[in-house]
């Protein structure tokens, strides 16, 4: 074993500051990689159900043109 007891495993050979400092930052670096991918996903999904609902009203309201513009005569080629 490369540490004889707990707590020479803990003073990490007297580099505890240095070691433990770079394993918090990358455990904090790794939780906040995650937790912002996490929040990128949700806005993408809300912003894209904002989307479909935008489109779908859209398509409706140009459905309710499309029935009016038909009843005015349009362009009409008798041959």
């Amino acid at each position: 074993m490369a540490f004889e007891s707990f707590n020479e495993f803990i003073a990490m050979g007297g580099h505890a500051p240095y070691v433990w400092a770079a394993w918090g930052v990358t455990g904090t670096l790794l939780v906040a990689v995650v937790l912002h991918a996490r929040a990128e996903r949700r806005q993408l999904l809300r912003n894209l159900q904002r989307r479909v609902r935008r489109e779908d009203r859209q398509g409706a309201n140009q459905g309710e043109m499309a029935g009016v513009s038909h009843q005015t005569g349009g362009d009409r080629h008798d041959t």
